[in-house]
């Protein structure tokens, strides 16, 4: 038995969610698919919303493969494994490169670094999201794709007429999605190749509404002469340190999305309280370590 993340579906989504899985290239393959009523258990390559962990059968003859996440057509080792490496290359034809992450993300411009293993020496793949195309580079900018549900989810939300602003923008993925349906987006980050690559991504989206930023969020506030309707905060790790600055920024009564790296339910609402807001809704995105996880905090910034 092998032990591997999962997600559970109904039967009769089934055949949709496989094929969905293997064009995106996140069907683990070499496991058997199990059923456990009217539900079926698919075996995926790396953690992503709702998996979690479930023992399953080999196939007969298909060796299991290293385990890894995968970002377009790159895909990321936990393990400084080159035979490996050529193994998950060679399993799919989508992939182009292999890399081990030597860090975590880390220092002021969110950036990690990667040895290649496999494949194209680059750090760079194309994503499709959602009928969205993003450039990116995992080692020049920050990048993640486990939150397409999020910014699936705050578009649900988003009003026509709403101004918004995404302060750590990294290469654009919330504010290009969320330009279909707002008026106007301030789309800021301090990292440069992050704005470069946003600067592509909206070309390649043909996105009009999206004004990027090369900007410290810490000097928004006197930089900008708006307040908006709803902010964006993906700075998991040290997003409390701004959020005085995303509060002098929003509105009375407009919503702030604040995503956070906690070890216990509710960590930061006393202090969004302080400052004069509400928490409407508290949701885990992920497990991040053991004892850690990322969250995202729905906030209505109180009216005057």
């Amino acid at each position: 038995m092998v032990e591997q993340w999962c997600i559970r579906v109904p039967s009769r989504q089934g055949e949709e969610t496989r094929q969905a899985l293997l064009r995106e290239g996140a069907l683990d393959t070499s496991l058997k698919v199990l059923h456990d009523g009217d539900m079926l258990i698919l075996p995926v390559l790396s953690e992503r919303e709702g998996a979690v962990r479930y023992e399953f059968e080999s196939h007969p003859g298909r060796e299991p493969l290293p385990r890894h996440e995968l970002v377009g057509g790159i895909a990321i080792l936990q393990e400084d494994d080159v035979t490996g490496a050529a193994k998950i290359l060679a399993s799919r034809p989508s992939l182009h490169t292999a890399v081990y992450a030597k860090g975590e993300v880390s220092g002021e411009y969110r950036t990690r670094e990667f040895a290649i293993l496999a494949g194209t020496p680059t750090t760079r793949t194309q994503i499709t999201e959602h009928g969205h195309r993003f450039t990116v580079d995992l080692a020049g900018a920050y990048f993640s794709a486990r939150l397409s549900t999020e910014r699936q989810r705050i578009l649900a939300h988003v009003e026509e007429d709403e101004m918004i602003l995404d302060m750590f923008a990294g290469v654009g993925p919330f504010a290009i999605t969320l330009a279909a349906k707002a008026v106007f987006i301030v789309a800021s980050d301090i990292n440069p190749q992050a704005i470069v690559l946003m600067l592509e991504n909206i070309a390649q989206n043909r996105v009009k509404n999206v004004l990027p930023m090369l900007a410290d969020a810490r000097r928004l506030a006197e930089i900008l002469p708006w307040k908006f309707d709803r902010i964006v905060m993906n700075l998991p790790l040290a997003g409390t340190e701004f959020l005085q600055e995303a509060f002098r920024l929003c509105r009375p009564g407009g919503m702030i999305h604040f995503y956070s790296v906690v070890s216990a339910k509710g960590e930061h609402t006393h202090r969004v309280q302080e400052l004069g807001g509400v928490v409407l809704f508290e949701r885990e995105v992920r497990s991040y370590s053991p004892g850690h996880w990322h969250v995202v905090y729905d906030v209505q910034v109180e009216k005057e």
